[in-house]
């Protein structure tokens, strides 16, 4: 069939095969062309929990095809049938693993529901199958519901606010339009929900599998990746429901760390910088203050994609030399999003933002840049695609 993107209210529907595989090789073309790596990490064989797009795909492209680590993914994915396509995640998973077989690489995606007690089951056993270990867990879940395996109870996350409804400013990514976008205040049920969902307990019960089935790596590394964002976003993000399952993550990584320190099991939560991704095209305000910091830092030139900051995790924080310390805040955290958070870089962004409207949309921000990402992480407008063409959905 010809696909063409099908998006309603900033959410996308669909998704193009062809291009979901273009853009994984253009990210393997990009880090193919980076200076050859001198130093010899101890990087052999990455856990990926939340494989399939975003700082989770990222995280896998980085291991697999600049450290030339072996990797077992884990995503839960639509799968496509005859009349309509798969999740981008879908295509990306196959595309991965095709491509890593071409290398070389050892490389497993499951297809499963990651926060089951047989996802962790058949990461124990695919291991001890293979005779490797786990140098390296990303937890990188990004879920609307978790069913947990213990009750069969389902828990929803919701991005609200706590304590007092709130209004912004939000645009459209196609449309360019602005409105204002009013949400109620969460209750308490859809507080705890959304802890359960995007906190840090399924992480714990991970890495408590993982360590007593002895499949991990002495001295093995995991982290899971957050966002914190300038004060004028925390109503909505830092001081709601998502912040207070983030700062659950956070507890969830030193209780780890604690427990670990036999072992020389370390505990990060990575604080990145903001990107585009599902759930940002979603979030009031969130989409016009992105659009407008990649307008400042794309003119500073230190403008990062996921690609990138995994990247820089790897050289500049996890991976720096035998024996040298990961830099970490005072509250422990990798911080990846010093150059977003910089003075001058808010400074400019913030003032930005309190004179944009409609008409200067196009100047003061970058919204052509955030619907450019936004389809190609679906797999549209990715440069030397066909897209008048039929292709295969299977």
């Amino acid at each position: 069939m010809i696909v063409t993107p099908m998006v309603r209210n900033n959410i996308f529907l669909n998704a193009h095969p062809a291009g979901c595989e273009a853009e994984l090789k253009g990210h393997i073309a990009r880090l193919d062309a980076l200076s050859p790596r001198k130093d010899r990490s101890p990087l052999k064989n990455a856990l990926i929990i939340g494989c399939s797009t975003g700082y989770g795909l990222a995280s896998r492209e980085v291991a697999a095809f600049r450290y030339g680590a072996g990797t077992v993914g884990f995503s839960f994915e639509k799968a496509p049938s005859p009349n309509k396509t798969g999740s981008p995640g879908w295509y990306a998973n196959k595309a991965f693993d095709r491509h890593a077989e071409e290398r070389g690489l050892f490389s497993l995606t499951f297809d499963m529901d990651a926060f089951s007690h047989q996802a962790k089951i058949t990461a124990i056993e695919t291991a001890k199958q293979k005779g490797i270990t786990y140098d390296l867990v990303i937890y990188s879940l990004a879920s609307p519901v978790r069913v947990d395996p213990d009750t069969g109870v389902m828990y929803r996350s919701v991005i609200k606010p706590i304590g007092r409804d709130y209004a912004g400013m939000t645009s459209d990514v196609f449309s360019g339009k602005l409105t204002m976008a009013q949400v109620q205040a969460a209750d308490e049920s859809e507080i705890q929900q959304t802890v359960k969902v995007m906190g840090g307990q399924d992480w714990e019960l991970w890495i408590s599998a993982l360590e007593a089935a002895k499949v991990l790596s002495s001295g093995c590394t995991t982290l899971a990746y957050s966002y914190l964002g300038p004060p004028m976003s925390w109503p909505i993000y830092r001081d709601g429901t998502i912040g207070k399952a983030k700062e659950d993550l956070e507890r969830a990584a030193k209780a780890i760390s604690s427990k670990g320190i036999g072992s020389g099991l370390r505990a990060f939560v990575s604080i990145n910088k903001a990107v585009v991704t599902r759930a940002s095209a979603i979030i009031p305000i969130i989409p016009l203050y992105v659009s407008t910091l990649f307008k400042v830092m794309k003119e500073r030139k230190i403008h990062e994609d996921c690609l990138d900051q995994s990247v820089r995790l790897f050289a500049e924080r996890l991976y720096r030399g035998k024996g040298v310390p990961v830099p970490v805040d005072t509250e422990g955290r990798i911080r990846l999003d010093e150059l977003e958070m910089g003075q001058a870089v808010q400074a400019e962004v913030q003032s930005r933002l309190a004179k944009v409207n409609e008409s200067n949309l196009d100047v003061l921000t970058d919204i052509e840049g955030f619907r450019n990402d936004f389809l190609r992480a679906h797999g549209f407008g990715v440069p030397g695609v066909d897209y008048s063409a039929d292709v295969d959905t299977l």
